[in-house]
């Protein structure tokens, strides 16, 4: 499965008048993330740890990922739960999405499948996108609008689903967060539907030309007290990512 998500190995690399005719926060961010010269890379492998909050409780986890906008996404982690392994994986591929996941690796703790899972699992590679392969947001397959001097709005599609990934910026264009609306049920027992979705970014770090997030937190609710409360259910820090 991550052999097919790798896409096509990039025909340009980030040149200065890619910047051109872009609102001011999108051109600082981009230039900022992406070293000119960079292949526009299209897919990106990641390693990272961190926890999860499940049930209430926060989870170490140790976590691969392939990102891949233009096809998919998978991210493969190890957690533990009260001192008992679990494995498993997110995916989201051919327009579908599942989780699986395994208590010691054999009984079925978590298993999502079907429409809503998708959606939910595609909002999640569009809000990443932007995060950890900045290059793919270089085209005309995007466009941007600015909300303020430090606000830049990503429109892009996926799988024909419409998003519009809010990015807020400091200083040079350091990345502070992302967010969006995302399709999801953040509760047990909420309804599926659009939800605010978001990503504080902690710090930064730059690896084969690109400057991404490196300590991160997020989850539903973002923006609002909920966030904090009762949102917020991952803290991840990123070990490494090579373009592919």
């Amino acid at each position: 499965m991550a052999r097919r998500l790798v896409d096509t190995p990039p025909r340009d690399s980030f040149r200065p008048e890619m910047l051109n005719g872009l609102p001011p926060p999108a051109r600082d961010w981009l230039a900022h993330a992406i070293a000119m010269g960079t292949p526009l890379w299209r897919t990106a492998q990641l390693t990272m740890h961190g926890t999860l909050k499940v049930g209430g409780r926060w989870c170490p986890f140790e976590a691969t990922q392939v990102h891949a906008p233009s096809h998919g996404m998978l991210w493969k982690a190890r957690a533990r739960m009260m001192g008992l392994p679990i494995v498993g994986h997110d995916l989201y591929a051919d327009g579908r999405g599942e989780m699986r996941w395994k208590l010691l690796g054999l009984l079925p703790v978590v298993r999502g499948d079907g429409p809503d899972i998708a959606r939910s699992a595609r909002g999640r590679l569009a809000g990443e996108a932007v995060a950890m392969v900045p290059t793919w947001l270089v085209g005309p397959h995007v466009t941007w609008t600015a909300e303020g001097p430090r606000t830049a709005v990503a429109h892009f599609t996926v799988d024909q689903e419409p998003f519009d990934i809010r990015l807020e910026s400091g200083d040079g264009g350091t990345l502070r967060s992302v967010s969006f609306q995302r399709w999801g049920a953040p509760r047990p027992g909420d309804a599926f539907g659009l939800y605010p979705f978001g990503c504080e970014i902690l710090e930064e770090h730059t690896l084969s030309g690109l400057t991404v997030p490196r300590r991160m937190r997020a989850g539903w609710f973002f923006g609002g007290p909920r966030f904090e409360s009762e949102g917020e259910f991952f803290r991840a820090t990123v070990d490494s990512l090579r373009p592919l």
